[in-house]
């Protein structure tokens, strides 16, 4: 196809599709799906190798959240029955990310549900990211805290943080549909911030809110403009209890379209499969690692994922290695730009990239995407086992059965999934 041809010459040069060159990409049939896959994988091979960064997340803070997004299981007015605790202490929360580097991790994402931290939660958050470094001073940490004011980004970097999330999620057009107690502008304004104090920004989107190929274009493109090292791409997934919980839209072949459209746009940034993929790719996980260079190893923050050891056979099985932690994740004209910036690695890409995230996380994973809990797992796994298919469903329907609340890891007396 003469429009792959052309999308991978731009990708290797790091110039921009055009706008209807990303919309025919998501418009591409099932027929060239794995032409689609190879030619955005020429992209990733291009500037990341084989490589996969794993990333943890480490829930500090979960439940109650005064914002109203729609997609997040911590929300004002959720009925989604997830965990619900107080600020983690620095111990219980080095200890969590202890066992997410045990497992391969290589950055560690803190997250905390909110609008945006005080002064006071930033205070707290530094104790615990220098008890992080202390223990394991190569391990890159990533806050996400929601909305920030002035001067808190510069306080986490000189704390030890090496990157800030906070996801666009979706298109301006429509983000008034789905969250009224803060606006897209402030989630820019916060982007802005990290990237003003030297932090490695990430920022991503969540797919499957029943937007348009137009809407998930325009989200893609803001991106590419704001240029975070680090985009995750979370699925939505539907928990019962929040005002999304119906909404069932995605397949795997979507979901793959969308990263590669996603790569195509964003050539050189780490693209991140978050919260969803365990819901909504499924099967087809293995091959959404030839367009993207990064995943969340094991739990969301309110929802379980797939068995750690079952990610680290996936990344094996397809052929590709787990990034270390020596490795520099991001291309050299990327990695350099902050000057050392991004503390011990100059590697800059992690990020929470979940979608649970109301004004504080600014992603999804789990909450109905990746940020506060959100993706799939079995639930009759405590220990996070690789289940077996439930008898009764069907490929071609949605695997609710999927969705499993968080119940072990922080806030818990249960070992994580990591």
């Amino acid at each position: 196809m003469d429009l792959l041809n052309t999308l991978v010459d731009k990708g290797l040069r790091r110039e921009s599709p055009t706008r209807e060159e990303a919309l025919a990409v998501l418009a591409s049939s099932d027929e060239d799906l794995l032409d689609v896959v190879a030619a955005a994988g020429k992209v990733r091979r291009h500037w990341f190798g084989r490589r996969v960064k794993l990333n943890y997340l480490v829930n500090l803070k979960s439940g109650l959240c005064p914002e109203d997004c729609s997609y997040c299981s911590q929300r004002l007015g959720s009925r989604a029955e997830i965990l619900k605790y107080t600020w983690l202490k620095p111990d219980q929360a080095t200890a969590a990310a202890a066992a997410g580097v045990a497992g391969g991790a290589k950055r560690v994402c803190l997250v905390a549900s909110g609008r945006g931290p005080t002064d006071r939660d930033v205070d707290r958050v530094s104790d615990t990211i220098r008890a992080i470094k202390d223990q394991d001073g190569s391990v890159e940490v990533c806050a996400c805290l929601g909305l920030l004011s002035d001067g808190q980004a510069e306080r986490l970097r000189e704390a030890g943080a090496d990157a800030y999330n906070h996801n666009l999620n979706t298109s301006e057009a429509t983000y008034g549909d789905i969250t009224t107690t803060h606006t897209y502008a402030d989630r820019v304004d916060t982007v802005n911030k990290a990237h003003a104090a030297g932090l490695s920004a990430c920022s991503g989107l969540i797919a499957g809110m029943g937007e348009s190929d137009e809407d998930l274009v325009d989200v893609v493109f803001s991106l590419r403009e704001l240029d975070p090292d680090s985009v995750p791409v979370n699925f939505l997934i539907p928990m019962e209890g929040t005002p999304l919980a119906g909404e069932w839209h995605l397949t795997p072949q979507r979901c793959l379209r969308i990263l590669a459209m996603t790569r195509f746009v964003c050539p050189d940034a780490e693209v991140r499969i978050a919260g969803g993929r365990e819901v909504h790719l499924r099967t087809m996980q293995p091959l959404a690692l030839h367009l993207a260079n990064s995943v969340f190893l094991g739990d969301y923050l309110t929802s379980e994922g797939q068995a750690g050891h079952a990610d680290l056979e996936m990344i094996a099985d397809a052929g590709f290695e787990v990034e270390g932690a020596s490795e520099v994740t991001l291309p050299e004209h990327r990695a350099s730009r902050r000057g050392g910036g991004c503390g011990t690695h100059e590697d800059c890409g992690g990020g929470c990239g979940t979608h649970e995230g109301s004004g504080g996380c600014g992603a999804q994973a789990g909450d109905g995407g990746a940020g506060h809990g959100g993706t799939g797992g079995c639930s009759s796994h405590a220990g996070g086992g690789v289940c077996a298919p439930a008898p009764a469903a069907r490929a071609e329907g949605p695997r609710t059965d999927l969705v499993a609340v968080r119940r072990r890891g922080a806030g818990t007396d249960l070992a994580p999934n990591a």
